[in-house]
């Protein structure tokens, strides 16, 4: 199958996700490069208070046994990816597998042709939006 090389600069998560999901299930291995530079689309403070419940939740009886929720912007957008997929079964693990999330441009894809996936951009939206890299710093993410 082929490896797409897929920028996220400025791109609408969401719809982005979704189409990548479908890719991996059919297949295709795909690589995101600046998977910090990608769109949250709405209100700002809701989005950010949504992912904080998400993040701190903690289970009363066991706090050990608590999902965790990464801060850093590319495990985020990895895990959001496979919120699209069905994990649970085995197709959805394999298709899990073939998706790699980095943040910036890795020397090993540097020169190589970035496939363009034909989704809404930041311009495209009339609402306010918040990139992954100022939601991950609103959750703690200190890097």
């Amino acid at each position: 199958m082929a490896e797409y090389i897929i920028d996220c600069d400025s791109k609408i998560l969401g719809r982005l996700a979704s189409k990548v999901a479908k890719m991996l299930l059919n297949g295709d291995s795909v690589v995101l490069v600046n998977a910090e530079k990608a769109v949250i689309s709405g209100h700002v403070d809701d989005i950010v208070e949504n992912y904080k419940q998400k993040v701190e939740f903690k289970d009363k009886a066991n706090p050990e046994h608590s999902p965790y929720v990464s801060r850093r912007p590319d495990l985020l957008v990895k895990r959001i990816i496979r919120g699209m997929l069905p994990f649970k079964k085995t197709k959805g693990k394999l298709a899990y597998k073939r998706l790699k999330v980095f943040m910036g441009l890795p020397k090993q894809y540097q020169g190589k042709q970035l496939y363009s996936l034909p989704v809404k951009t930041k311009k495209d939206v009339i609402e306010k939006s918040i990139s992954i890299l100022e939601l991950s710093r609103k959750l703690g993410y200190n890097r």
